[in-house]
């Protein structure tokens, strides 16, 4: 079995998904966008997202301004949910560009040319060629540009343990990947249900849940239990990466040396 076999399909999550898109999931995806680059809109600017996924974030750049806006995904319901958010809200207009593609493909990829603003929010560590992936992405900026991206912090034996997880989840038959993930639930919301009920707010975590992707707490258990293929990286190697690559690092937003991703936005020198 390879990789594309075990591959998870983030796109039936995302296609749930839509169907609790509200705007205020959209306004909110809007004001990160905006926190990014302390700015208040992207006017004139392009945006390439890479691994586009729900579409969320491209419908975001649109309505905040962009001059052009290319996404693209790998995964063909990716793709579809992207282009259903697109004949949505945005039906008419032919400076938003949807595609299936890859971020390993170097050929498509040299094809896209250089842009603004390069976003891949927590998607090249699902590539199976994390660092090849980074590489690839890092050319598409141009000169005095943006990129963004968040990647999967390095926990050591833990994150080797998740791996193998994964990895299994995406090797079951769908009818019994129970069998990962509701352990895969009770490691991740046990303690917050516990320390509930010590509290006499029982289910107030869950209730109270805001993924900064803007999926439920559900969702977001089954994109990381699934999320398979799966690389990590510390924050500092991710650094030094781009900044050999003439890169310069604006903010960084670490997860404490915990689960989840560091998040990153660098610009390229001029």
């Amino acid at each position: 079995m390879d990789v594309k076999d075990e591959r998870f399909e983030f796109g039936d999550n995302w296609q749930r998904f839509l169907k609790t898109l509200t705007e205020e999931k959209i306004a909110i995806a809007q004001e990160s966008i905006c926190e990014l680059f302390s700015a208040d809109s992207l006017a004139g600017k392009t945006f390439l997202d890479i691994g586009s996924g729900s579409g969320l974030f491209s419908l975001a750049a649109m309505r905040l301004g962009a001059r052009k806006v290319h996404s693209f995904d790998y995964d063909p319901k990716s793709v579809a949910c992207t282009r259903m958010l697109k004949e949505r809200y945005f039906p008419d207009t032919d400076t938003w560009v949807i595609e299936q593609g890859s971020a390993l493909d170097e050929g498509y990829m040299a094809s896209l040319g250089k842009w603004d603003i390069v976003y891949s929010w927590g998607v090249l560590h699902h590539t199976g060629d994390m660092w090849q992936a980074l590489e690839n992405a890092g050319h598409k900026v141009v000169p005095g540009g943006w990129l963004c991206t968040a990647i999967y912090n390095d926990q050591g034996v833990t994150s080797r343990r998740w791996t193998k997880a994964k990895r299994t989840y995406n090797q079951l038959p769908p009818a019994l990947r129970f069998l990962v993930l509701y352990p895969a639930f009770v490691n991740l919301w046990g303690i917050n249900f516990l320390l509930d009920l010590r509290h006499g707010r029982p289910f107030h975590s869950w209730k109270t849940y805001q993924s900064a992707r803007g999926m439920s707490p559900w969702e977001d258990v089954i994109d990381w239990v699934g999320g398979y293929p799966f690389e990590v990286a510390q924050p500092e190697e991710i650094f030094h990466f781009y900044r050999r690559k003439g890169y310069v690092l604006q903010k960084l937003k670490t997860c404490g040396g915990g689960k989840g991703c560091n998040e990153f936005v660098f610009r390229l020198d001029e």
